[in-house]
């Protein structure tokens, strides 16, 4: 009896589900997806009338701000960043700072390099040898033993190697062992030349050897042959830290020399976007099918110069090296006499073209469909102008964010005390990295059980509260910016959902359309849903805060040969990559939601996620594809911008040859002026992506509300009904 009755309630529920008035809906979707939209004759778009949401959460945003200002000053009163800008020598005392007895002294000169094991070690300050201040890097080889040969003929010697010992020592008569065990003076000054206010041996390859001062081997204060490969062990690495500061100084030259000209691209990106925008109001449909064919075409034209230039270095000897042969070279140009590299870029774009048609081929219907919904956006736009600026806004408080992030984390960074170590050559000494007083440390037994020890400077630090906890401070400070800088974007995506919702819900457009609707939407967003904005922004911000311990694990393990850590690791790294995606996507959902009916996060975030679900075939259709057609856009943007600034930087333009500036890189501004003209269009074309989103949602709410008839007419444009209100599952496979 009681399965005869569950059977006649389960077909009862079956034929209200069939008999909905949307038929394109599953029984399934329905019943178990939330109650579709009711009409209502009194709803005109985002309500007026709404109250605060997520209260709880606000006020838990407004106290973190707070003490993210109080972090900000503490790490300000604590932190001092001479100790980032300016070396320290092995008494604690900056090198290079300006009025102390070490302001014309700004480079730091280490006794014995060949204690060092690394360049890393040498700029944490951790080189167990005497650190000073110095104003020049030795120019020569020389010796202590050889400097006191040389001093019973000609006392200069004395006075040229006296700069490198301590302040205040000036006995050259002194025996070298006492010297050595004192540290009185360096047993030794090589050739050397300031980097990172550094003094590092000046290494230089002549014929593939590796040299210092055009020799190969030199003699130590014991007499004793050293070779300069020791010295090259000793700062390890340090010839290709060299070359990056030699890379640096030119791209910071080309900068200065080009600077004038990458604004005046930057501008040609702003006005062609701006001319993009314009042109998709009255030709969408025509400008969408120029842009794909246009990238395919540019796509193709890159391709065929990429086979040229292989097919012509085919033929070329010594073209033929592979890249992993040359290694890191600061040269670009280097790379473009490789015919590998020609195919490996012709490879890259062979595949990207495929991809391009391809998707063309099997995505035709949807990119019709997208086209209809940005036609759609590209009225809305024409309407709220304004909303085209909105990202200048979010833009500058990112910079914001970003600038007080940074500072705070460098002054957190620099808010250590002077720590002092021991610091010995004998392996077996006790004492050895212990902390130590410089004041009282010749006082302790600790010299005479370790000979040769001294207490020098380590690092910066301290065994202080504070101190112990500087890494969760840190933590803190980076959690805290993730959640900013996502609120930023929220309250962006939440204001611009609001004003474009407010243009499809007017019957009548433009007159029903409510004045300056951007900023109502902004004062609504801000006034009543800042803790809805914040939860959603603290759930995502949680999420890549693990992504990036996950990141740094995976770093720390890269050299690990536990092949399981790293397995589970990149499993981890997975899953919260797509964990990520999904709270973007249901975020960026959630607050059109929150813009039209002013209901808390969860609750936006389950009805708009219902409502997808109710028009699963929609969003199938829909499926990224006006994603890569805006895509393509910024796309032909800044290719176009890069094009002509390639043909220009590389004097192919006749006109103005005499105009362009004289490059050491002329990929530097190259690349400046295509990132920049792609994030100049990105900022445009993401107004465009949040309009059809809002667009899409709206039109499946109007769907449900509306049936089309004169009594419950629908407010969307007879096109779009046309193209996406056909798209409906079929009632038969429906019920399958």
């Amino acid at each position: 009896m009681i399965s005869v009755l569950q059977k006649s309630k389960i077909t009862a529920n079956d034929a209200s589900c069939v008999s909905s008035h949307n038929p394109g809906y599953t029984c399934f979707s329905e019943c178990s997806l939330g109650e579709p939209r009711k009409f209502d004759p009194t709803f005109r778009g985002p309500i007026h009338n709404r109250s605060c949401t997520d209260a709880l959460c606000c006020v838990l945003f407004i106290i973190v701000i707070f003490g993210y200002v109080a972090l900000g000053t503490v790490a300000w009163i604590h932190g001092d960043p001479r100790k980032v800008i300016y070396p320290t020598d092995s008494s604690g005392q900056f090198c290079g700072q300006k009025g102390t007895p070490n302001a014309k002294k700004a480079i730091l000169f280490y006794f014995n390099i060949l204690k060092c094991a690394s360049p890393a070690v040498l700029i944490n300050l951790q080189c167990p040898t005497t650190q000073m201040c110095v104003s020049n890097c030795p120019d020569r080889f020389a010796t202590y033993t050889d400097m006191q040969l040389q001093y019973r003929f000609n006392k200069s010697h004395w006075e040229y190697y006296k700069q490198f010992c301590k302040p205040g020592f000036n006995n050259p008569k002194k025996p070298v062992a006492q010297v050595l065990r004192d540290e009185d003076c360096p047993s030794m000054i090589v050739p050397s030349r300031p980097f990172l206010q550094r003094c590092f041996p000046d290494f230089i390859t002549r014929n593939g050897t590796l040299t210092v001062a055009n020799k190969t081997a030199f003699k130590d204060a014991l007499d004793t042959a050293r070779s300069v490969t020791e010295l090259r062990d000793a700062a390890n690495g340090i010839t290709g830290i060299l070359d990056a500061k030699q890379l640096g100084m030119k791209v910071v030259e080309d900068y200065a020399n080009s600077w004038y000209w990458i604004v005046i691209g930057l501008i040609i990106a702003l006005v062609v976007s701006l001319i993009f925008i314009l042109l998709l109001r009255f030709t969408a449909g025509f400008l969408l099918w120029f842009i794909i064919i246009a990238v395919i075409v540019l796509v193709a034209y890159g391709i065929w110069h990429c086979y040229s230039e292989f097919t012509a270095l085919r033929e070329t000897p010594g073209a033929d090296v592979t890249i992993s042969d040359i290694g890191f070279q600061t040269d670009v140009h280097v790379y473009l006499q490789l015919s590998q590299t020609w195919l490996v870029f012709l490879v890259t774009l062979g595949l990207t073209e495929a991809s391009i048609v391809l998707m063309l081929i099997f995505l035709r219907n949807r990119v019709r469909v997208a086209i209809a919904l940005l036609k759609e956006g590209s009225k809305a736009i024409s309407y709220i102008t304004s909303a085209l600026f909105y990202p200048v806004i979010t833009f500058l408080l990112l910079v914001i964010c970003i600038s007080y992030w940074a500072v705070t984390a460098v002054f957190l960074a620099s808010s250590g005390e002077a720590v002092y170590k021991v610091m010995s050559a004998q392996p077996n000494c006790k004492y050895t990295n212990l902390t130590c007083s410089p004041e009282t440390f010749n006082s302790t037994n600790i010299t005479k059980q370790c000979p040769g020890a001294q207490c020098l400077f380590a690092f910066y630090g301290g065994e202080s509260a504070y101190h112990r906890y500087i890494f969760i401070l840190q933590l803190s400070n980076l959690l805290v910016f993730l959640w900013l800088v996502n609120f930023t974007i929220a309250l962006g995506q939440c204001t611009i959902a609001g004003a474009f919702a407010s243009y499809y819900w007017a019957k009548r457009k433009p007159a029903d359309i409510p004045p300056c609707p951007v900023f109502s939407s902004f004062t609504r967003a801000i006034r009543y849903h800042t803790g809805s904005l914040a939860f959603g922004s603290l759930i995502l911000a949680f999420v890549q805060l693990i992504r990036i311990v996950l990141e740094y694990l995976d770093h720390k393990l890269k050299g690990a040969h536990n092949v399981f850590a790293r397995f589970l690791l990149c499993c981890l790294k997975c899953c919260f990559w797509c964990l990520e995606r999904f709270i973007r996507f249901m975020n960026r959902n959630a607050y059109i939601m929150i813009a039209i009916y002013g209901k808390n996060f969860c609750t936006s975030a389950r009805e708009a996620f219902y409502l997808l679900m109710r028009n699963v075939v929609r969003v199938a259709v829909l499926d990224k594809v006006t994603d890569f057609l805006l895509f393509l856009g910024k796309l032909l943007v800044a290719g176009s911008v890069g094009v002509v600034a390639f043909f220009f930087f590389t004097h192919k333009i006749p006109i103005i040859q005499e105009e362009v500036p004289v490059l050491n890189n002329y990929w530097v501004p190259l690349l400046t002026v295509v990132f920049g003209s792609y994030l100049i269009a990105h900022g445009f074309f993401s107004v465009y992506a949040m309009c059809v989103d809002t667009l899409f949602l709206c039109f499946c709410e109007d769907l449900e509300r509306n049936d089309g008839t004169p009594a419950k007419p629908f407010l969307m444009s007879p096109g779009l009904h046309r193209i996406l209100g056909g798209v409906e599952q079929s009632p038969k496979k429906s019920r399958v």
